[in-house]
């Protein structure tokens, strides 16, 4: 296998990455200051929907790690630069929260729910049973089904919460009509932040926590990966999968002399 080139653009995982349960991993901050200090492009990713780039802004501005609103993607972003790609100017129906509906305004997408081009669901923090009726009815009536990710469930303080995954999967016993994911592990989510940042996968990492969408995508993607044991994966899980992280590190404070 040919060597691979020098690592010059970064794309990491937030939750398990750079934050846990609430609290910065240590050695984020330092990771940020020094992509930063070293104009290295990169970017901080989300498969959740609900939050646009200046809530998680300052969300993590809280936590003490500095991270500018250009350097987050989300699933919502992602399934925006999707739609405008397909089909420009499109309308749709969604489900979701600001994150999700604001990505869509930007890129010239009306939301309506008279004959729209797509069904859009996204995470919420309260689904509806009247909305998901709707989606129903209009993807029987010819909306294409599009999900932000293929998360089954979202963490909460009390415990597991149903998200995209788990709603998609009801809307698509309802319809017949099976979702297109946008979200990890599709790589499309990769390219296409890849694109945002002008970097290249053959010179590119990504960093997570998870097999089954960090370093999934990442691999798809033709990146770099590096699986960090701060978040959901043991060691006893990673042989379970039939491919492995390019690296595998303790935690994101193993990385900062990488870059």
């Amino acid at each position: 296998m040919a060597e691979r080139k020098p690592i010059e653009s970064w794309l990491t995982d937030m939750d398990g990455v750079l934050i846990h349960e609430g609290v910065p991993v240590p050695g984020a901050d330092t990771f940020i200051q020094t992509l930063l200090a070293k104009d290295k492009p990169f970017l901080v990713l989300t498969n959740n929907s609900i939050y646009t780039q200046r809530d998680l802004h300052a969300r993590l501005s809280r936590m003490g790690l500095e991270v500018p609103e250009e350097n987050i993607w989300t699933s919502a972003l992602a399934t925006a630069a999707f739609l405008a790609d397909q089909r420009p100017g499109g309308t749709a129906y969604v489900i979701g929260e600001a994150g999700l509906t604001t990505a869509l305004h930007a890129v010239g997408y009306v939301l309506t729910d008279s004959e729209p081009d797509f069904v859009v669901l996204g995470e919420t923090r309260t689904y509806s049973f009247e909305a998901m009726t709707k989606a129903v009815r209009l993807i029987n009536d010819g909306a294409r089904f599009i999900c932000t990710n293929p998360d089954a469930t979202g963490p909460s303080l009390e415990g597991a919460l149903p998200a995209t995954g788990s709603v998609a999967a009801l809307i698509t016993a309802a319809t017949g009509k099976q979702p297109y994911f946008v979200g990890k592990p599709n790589p499309l989510m990769m390219r296409a932040g890849l694109n945002q940042i002008g970097a290249h996968s053959e010179t590119s990492a990504m960093i997570g926590d998870r097999m089954d969408t960090d370093v999934l995508a990442g691999l798809e993607a033709g990146m770099t990966t590096f699986l960090v044991r701060t978040g959901l994966t043991s060691d006893d899980d990673i042989d379970k999968f039939p491919y492995r992280p390019s690296r595998i590190v303790d935690s994101i404070a193993d990385i900062v002399d990488l870059i």
